[in-house]
């Protein structure tokens, strides 16, 4: 069973990871939106592609146009901490468990 229990610890590093690498996404496109950015520019542009799908949602539940600001990065850098939390701990404690 500690192979079993290693694959689980080693997912969940990689999803922690994953989990990091998306918050930052989300801060730095945050941050852009603040300076106006070159929309042609390649890293802009794949910035914006990559977290619009989680941002998007959250943009519906609050409107930025009610209270003037978006609020929808934020929203989403606590969801990613929620998932980190639950996800990741959930598998770390259910590996330690199998080895």
């Amino acid at each position: 069973m500690f192979v079993l229990g290693n694959f689980f610890h080693a997912t969940a590093v990689v999803l922690g990871y994953l989990l990091d690498i998306y918050w930052w996404m989300i801060l730095i496109r945050a941050l852009l939106s603040w300076v106006n950015p070159d929309p042609y520019n390649p890293i802009v542009q794949f910035i914006e592609r990559a977290t619009e799908p989680v941002l998007a949602p959250f943009r519906k539940l609050l409107p930025a146009h009610s209270i003037g600001i978006d609020l929808s990065p934020m929203i989403a850098a606590l969801f990613i901490f929620f998932l980190k939390i639950f996800l990741v701990q959930t598998l770390m404690g259910f590996a330690a468990r199998l080895q």
